[in-house]
């Protein structure tokens, strides 16, 4: 399982199922692996967990072989997106598969209030069993 933060606007788009690929600058970050489970955290105003999606295929690659690849699909949903993988060495679109928009959200607060110390990944991060975080998504979204 991996926690992912998202402006909110796209996280929206990705759980409902309108942006179908999420991209990440890959700087020294191994890209989540294909079939696992992200935990979507919205950053921004929202900050809150507000859902999850399946890991479909990975695109790596430059920025611009990744942008080629799957620039048309986010067209109009994430004008800044070529913007903001621009300049890494490498780059990941993630295909979003099963997105699931969870009937009640976790602010940051109440995890705060589990997990004192806990702050948002600036992308991504993976979360092993056993890990504070990982038991608090499982006992309380499932």
């Amino acid at each position: 399982m991996y926690i992912m933060s998202i402006r909110p606007r796209y996280a929206r788009a990705v759980l409902e199922g309108r942006k179908k690929y999420e991209l990440r600058r890959l700087s020294g970050l191994k890209p989540p692996e294909e079939g696992s489970r992200v935990v979507v955290y919205a950053s921004g105003d929202s900050q809150s967990i507000i859902g999850e999606f399946k890991v479909g295929k990975l695109i790596v690659g430059s920025p611009e072989k990744v942008w080629d690849l799957v620039g048309k699909e986010l067209y109009g949903i994430t004008p800044e997106a070529k913007r903001y993988i621009e300049g890494a060495t490498r780059a990941v679109a993630i295909e979003v598969r099963e997105p699931r928009l969870y009937s009640v959200s976790v602010k940051l607060d109440k995890i705060r209030r589990v997990i004192p110390e806990w702050s948002p990944p600036y992308s991504f991060e993976k979360l092993e069993d056993g890990d504070p975080l990982y038991e608090l998504i499982i006992r309380y979204l499932e």
